[in-house]
């Protein structure tokens, strides 16, 4: 493949061009299953190239619990290297959770979950849509209000700040605590609801008996983009088994 700018010969499909310092693709789509994962490198509309990476898993028992999770760290590892040659603006990610996490944790990019039926055209029918302003301030900074209690200790904690790290928040006010639900021996559950006609959200918290209802401001300007962005929190905190 060459440099789309230069045609420079490139070493794999989508690399960023060394010799004129040119990006050969804006977005890489990532469908993981747990010993595979496939990536589809986009440059605007146009499809640049595909590339699989693919590992074997270690038998899962008590005995290979330590080499399970240094196969699926290095198998993320290997993702995340080849995701880093082409220095793209966002990453999609659809599939199998736990190789997701794991990439996650170890890129610095925009990283969005898309379902994982026809993930690439998914995406590729969200590229003519709004592209929406990053808040670019720390996650503690978006955190204000009259209430600053949280329930659900540790794990209500995490959620926030799950919340406060997306790109598309811009503030969390923090709501009054409901005690008079019905109570649950469950741990705590975060969801995301439904957008408003101005594109914001809510974190509900539900914790036992508790609930709690946190307004979240985004940067999107209608019901459509807002509802984009509660898919993105909502994939996050199923990532993070918080739902």
């Amino acid at each position: 493949m060459e440099c789309q700018q230069c045609h420079a010969d490139l070493d794999r499909p989508g690399d960023y061009c060394l010799v004129c310092n040119t990006a050969n693709c804006d977005a890489v789509v990532a469908v993981f299953e747990r010993d595979a994962a496939t990536l589809t490198m986009l440059d605007g509309e146009e499809i640049r190239g595909e590339t699989t990476i693919t590992t074997v898993p270690e038998a899962d028992d008590d005995h290979d619990d330590r080499a399970t999770v240094v196969e699926l760290r290095n198998f993320a590892g290997r993702v995340a290297d080849e995701i880093r040659r082409k220095r793209p603006e966002a990453v999609f990610a659809a599939g199998e959770r736990d190789p997701i996490r794991e990439t996650r944790t170890q890129l610095h990019y925009e990283f969005y979950r898309v379902p994982a039926d026809d993930a690439v055209q998914t995406v590729l029918d969200r590229r003519g849509e709004e592209t929406l302003a990053v808040v670019d301030i720390p996650p503690r900074e978006k955190i204000g209000g009259s209430h600053s209690t949280i329930i659900g200790g540790r794990d209500g904690r995490n959620a926030i700040s799950l919340v406060a790290d997306h790109p598309h928040i811009k503030k969390i006010i923090p709501g009054p605590i409901d005690a008079g639900g019905t109570g649950s021996q469950r741990s705590l559950r975060a969801k995301i609801t439904r957008a408003d006609d101005n594109g914001n959200v809510r974190l509900l918290l539900r914790d036992g008996s508790s609930v709690q209802e946190n307004r979240l401001v985004t940067t999107a300007s209608d019901l459509a983009a807002g509802e984009r962005v509660r898919a993105d929190l909502n994939a996050a905190l199923d990532d993070a088994e918080l739902q």
